[in-house]
């Protein structure tokens, strides 16, 4: 992270990988992973009123030298009937955190469907305690219930 903080596109690394366990997505941008892991549901959704629950996991490594504001997301949200939906918004779960070098931010939120599959992919806006802000990619990560038989994947 000693380079010029630009976008990260140019540095990031393009990995929709399972990293050891199943359903679990990571993605590299810069000195920062972002591991994904969704969950289904099944209490909270109701598959004959059309309405299926996730739960998403997300660990934010910082693997840099400099500390780290999380300051924004942005979701792009895709269900297997072709609905999509754009979320933007400060920060995560209500805070900013910031997350020191070194460190994990781990935190857990939800993301509701109309149909029984999708995914979601996104960003998360960084400001290091040095240099400008910048974007780091969260993973592409499959939502894929057990009431579909057609699945994204």
């Amino acid at each position: 992270m000693d380079k010029s903080l630009g976008d990260g596109a140019s540095d990031a690394v393009d990995t929709m990988a399972i990293s050891g366990l199943p359903g679990q997505y990571e993605q590299r941008t810069k000195d920062v992973i972002v591991r994904v892991e969704p969950e289904y549901l099944a209490e909270q959704s109701s598959p004959t009123d059309g309405r299926f629950i996730w739960a998403y996991t997300v660990e934010i490594d910082n693997q840099s030298a400099h500390d780290l504001r999380v300051t924004g997301r942005y979701w792009h949200i895709a269900d297997s009937r072709g609905q999509v939906q754009e979320v933007r918004g400060q920060g995560v779960v209500g805070e900013t955190p910031v997350v020191k070098a070194g460190e994990q931010f781990r935190y857990t939120s939800g993301a509701p469907l109309s149909a029984p599959s999708g995914m979601m992919s996104g960003s998360y806006r960084v400001e290091p305690e040095t240099g400008e802000p910048y974007d780091i990619d969260i993973p592409v990560f499959l939502l894929d219930s057990p009431f579909e038989g057609t699945l994204f994947n």
